[in-house]
């Protein structure tokens, strides 16, 4: 039962700071550090508990696995940041998740947060032309595309793109939870 407890009180504190990263990029189009920090932090004791306290369980890949997921799209993202294609923030916050996905959950996190991003952007490319809000928060992403710029939240899509990742690997997922409660009670 214990184990139940760190692995979801680990994965929500992941998406609670990722829910409140999309929320600053939503409202002043900024994901501080301290998100991103906190969703990998959490990462260690979901990880440690898994892997050491139940090995039977197949909730995590290889630390390796893990790690070298998150090396290889900090790279990725690193480069797109250069090239001012996203922002440091959402660089950040990919990287973060991409530790917790590792190789299994990569392809839907990626997959789901590109879609979710598309649609942002077809969005603001509405918000842009149609000027719907007649008096947005200043500095919101509402208020910066009805004036032209083309700056997407990728907060919430990578946010998003968590969430269903999540959901795919079984962080979260009701059936499996189960299972590990009656693997580790012994039930």
């Amino acid at each position: 039962m214990v184990l139940l407890f760190i692995l979801v009180f680990c994965a929500l504190i992941a998406l609670g700071f990722g829910g409140a990263a999309a929320w600053s990029d939503y409202t002043r189009m900024n994901i501080p550090n301290l998100y991103s920090i906190a969703i990998i932090l959490s990462f260690i004791p979901a990880f440690l508990a898994m892997k050491f306290l139940a090995p039977e369980t197949v909730y995590f890949d290889s630390l390796q696995n893990h790690v070298i997921t998150f090396f290889a799209i900090f790279a990725f993202t690193y480069v797109l940041f250069v090239l001012k294609f996203i922002g440091g923030g959402d660089s950040k916050l990919i990287t973060a998740y991409a530790l917790w996905t590792g190789f299994q959950g990569l392809m839907p996190f990626l997959f789901f947060m590109a879609l979710i991003g598309g649609i942002l952007g077809l969005i603001t490319l509405f918000l842009g032309k149609t000027k719907l809000v007649k008096k947005p928060k200043r500095g919101s992403w509402i208020a910066k595309a009805q004036s032209g710029k083309r700056e997407v939240p990728y907060g919430i899509a990578i946010f998003s793109g968590a969430i269903i990742a999540f959901w795919q690997i079984n962080y979260l997922e009701p059936e499996t939870l189960i299972s590990l409660v009656t693997q580790t009670t012994g039930s």
